[in-house]
């Protein structure tokens, strides 16, 4: 009975493995690409950059979970996770258009700009998710 409900451990630790590679990365590529240095400030104590990054985090796993249940193989995970991360940074720069500052009022410590920013990169990623269902 127990070896039986072993059998995906294999399989278990791939995927989790390859999503923790994916955040990873993700977070290394997201915070080279916004100006406001997020780890930065988020050891300043600035909870503006914790908001947004933390929401953007959420908004970019979400798709990577969805990709996980969906996909075919590893390499079809990958590939949507990927996407999973254009998505994310086109968002940043789309939220841009209209807070044209964004990145400065975050650093600022402006909670409206970092809510803004996390909820439309929450927003995205739940619809990025929902679009992966194939």
């Amino acid at each position: 009975m127990i070896l039986q409900s072993l059998a995906g451990l294999p399989a278990f630790l791939l995927y989790f493995c390859t999503a923790i590679v994916v955040v990873v990365a993700y977070l290394f590529v997201y915070t080279r690409i916004t100006p406001h240095d997020e780890f930065q400030l988020i050891r300043d104590n600035d909870p503006a950059a914790a908001i947004a990054l933390g929401l953007s985090l959420v908004g970019f796993v979400l798709p990577v979970v969805s990709a996980i249940a969906h996909s075919a193989n590893i390499v079809d995970c990958l590939i949507w996770s990927a996407i999973a991360l254009v998505v994310q940074i086109a968002v940043f720069f789309i939220v841009k258009i209209p807070v044209p500052n964004l990145s400065a009022k975050i650093a600022a410590g402006e909670l409206g700009a970092a809510i803004w920013l996390g909820l439309a990169s929450l927003a995205a990623g739940a619809l990025n998710a929902a679009s992966m269902i194939y």
